[in-house]
């Protein structure tokens, strides 16, 4: 069958999908809208859009348009298939209503600055500079890769600094090395939430603390670190799949042209002409050390100052009140005015070309600000129907059963509800509430489970399409989105199995001596077998 025959039939097939999807749910309704009651709130129908979101977006590779398919199956549900309800509840509530979200701008701003600083310092020679000197002290392929884990281990504070900040600095070294976008995109990615959900001072550590009563969170949060087992496997398995320069699924085929053909893009860069590099600039490295160094301090500084340290709380209570919005967007707005002064007087760039990277950057963060505006719409459509309430229905409704599964069972219902909603957030505000109903704080098997619901959100939003993390790595690494689920899809999955082996353990067993030791061996043991089954597949 020839490429337009496919095509046609991929679009038939598409089409009686869409047309299944949108009709059943309107024979199943009752013609009321969700507020008015309907039969689709707070039912397992509550989840259909971002379902329907991710697999369009898995099938047709555009991401864009199956994002609104999502929000107006969200729209038409919470109607009751009313054409005006609809459009009024997906522009008015959904779209219009997360940018006006004083939090959701914020992390906009932060956005159109990180891209300003990065144009910024391409003009300014910075990033060439950079690479200069890594090309000299980073000799290899594994060397690249480690220095990108190490780096976003050290950016703990926050998953959307994390990703745009390691993105930038690492893109030259990579890129030097041959390493894809999309293998960038997952180092990214994978060093984000999963380093943020195991660092006692973060943004992730103060959102989880917020959900425990009587001032516990934050020493539960810690007490729950030797059992988050996605998130240290994730680390373990980035370390070694590049020790044993492996890799499998989609992302071998990626690494195998950037390597072989200098293909960094896989033939798709969404990216092309944006970054506005200028090799001809004779920068230091200085200069991109110094402005990141300063954003770095500023955005810790910001983050402090929205919980509260400069009016008597302490560090650790500040950052336990923090606003990651407020932190971020008034931090990376010092260090852009210091980026900018710092250029000027050095005069590597006068301040009228400084000026011209400003639209320069916010071009750059046109497909981040877009996907990222559908996301948080969708997950807008998922919350007015209810889906919050289903899972915790679910939920509540299995917990007594078999408590030494619970933990196992708890990961699993994270990783679909973060998969489905693209938040991890969200899910902790859902399933860490039922299992302290469920488990009292001194219960070892509560810690267990508080500490699944945590490894369960980070994974779905690992794996999700929608989540706004994953949207930030594809932005921080310049890689095509659908490029970056698909290839990062396996590795997050082989990391989820580990984890849900080992929250069987530990529900018998909930012990981290015992239980963590295990897990990490069963990694490398799974990491092993797939380097013999590679050893196996190139032979044939």
């Amino acid at each position: 069958m020839n490429k337009s025959k496919t095509n046609a039939v991929k679009g038939v097939l598409l089409a009686v999908i869409l047309l299944a999807v949108f009709v059943i749910p309107m024979l199943a309704g009752s013609g009321e809208s969700a507020a008015e009651g309907s039969g689709f709130y707070g039912t397992a129908w509550a989840l259909l859009p971002p379902v329907i979101a991710i697999a369009l977006a898995l099938i047709t590779k555009e991401v864009y348009s199956s994002l609104f398919v999502g929000i107006l199956m969200g729209g038409l549900l919470y109607s009751g298939y009313s054409f005006e309800d609809t459009v009024l509840h997906v522009f008015q509530d959904g779209i219009v209503g997360v940018l006006s979200d004083g939090y959701n701008i914020g992390i906009l701003i932060f956005l159109v600055i990180l891209g300003a600083m990065v144009s910024l310092m391409n003009r300014a020679g910075g990033s060439a500079a950079f690479g200069r000197w890594a090309a000299q002290h980073i000799k290899t392929r594994v060397g690249a890769q480690l220095a990108t884990v190490a780096l976003g281990v050290l950016i703990f504070i926050d998953d959307y600094f994390n990703c745009l900040t390691v993105g930038s600095v690492m893109r030259p070294v990579t890129d030097k090395h041959k390493i894809s976008r999309a293998k960038l995109a997952y180092l990214i990615d994978a060093t984000a939430a999963p380093v943020c959900i195991i660092a006692p001072i973060s943004s992730w550590a103060a959102a989880v603390a917020s959900y425990v009563e009587d001032g516990n969170g934050l020493t539960l949060f810690i007490r729950a670190i030797p059992f988050n087992f996605y998130a240290i496997l994730t680390i373990v398995m980035m370390i070694g799949m590049a020790v044993m320069k492996q890799e499998f699924g989609p992302m071998a085929g990626f690494e195998e042209k950037a390597r072989t053909k200098g293909d960094l893009f896989g033939g798709k860069n969404p990216y092309a002409g944006a970054a506005g590099a200028a090799e001809e600039k004779k920068g230091i490295v200085l200069d991109l050390v110094l402005p990141i160094a300063v954003l770095i301090f500023c955005c810790v500084i910001g983050m402090i100052y929205s919980g509260g340290f400069f009016e008597g709380a302490t560090f650790v209570e500040a950052f336990s009140n923090s606003d990651a919005s407020v932190g971020l967007m008034l931090g990376s707005v010092f260090a852009l005015v210091f980026t900018i002064l710092y250029y000027c007087l050095r005069r590597t760039m006068t301040f009228r070309e400084t000026m011209d990277c400003l639209p320069e950057g916010f071009r750059a963060m046109v497909p981040a600000i877009l996907i990222l505006t559908f996301a948080w719409s969708l997950k807008a459509m998922t919350d007015s129907l209810g889906a919050g309430e289903f899972v915790a229905g679910v939920v509540k409704g299995s917990a007594g059963a078999f408590q030494a599964f619970l933990p196992a069972v708890v990961f699993l219902i994270g990783c679909f509800l973060a998969f489905a909603t693209g938040t991890s957030w969200g899910t902790f505000g859902i399933l860490i509430p039922i299992t302290l109903n469920v488990f009292p704080l001194t219960d070892p098997l509560g810690v267990v489970c508080v500490s699944a619901c945590m490894a369960g959100a980070v994974c779905g939003d690992h794996c999700s399409p929608i989540s706004d993390t994953t949207i930030m790595a594809s932005a921080g690494a310049q890689s095509d989105h659908v490029d970056h689920v698909s290839t990062q899809l396996p590795y997050a999955v082989v990391a989820a199995a580990v984890s849900f082996v080992a929250y069987l353990v530990a529900g018998f067993v909930p012990n981290a001596l015992i239980a963590l030791p295990i897990a990490i061996l069963l990694m490398v043991g799974m990491l092993l077998v797939i380097r013999v089954l590679g050893a196996k597949k190139q032979v044939s």
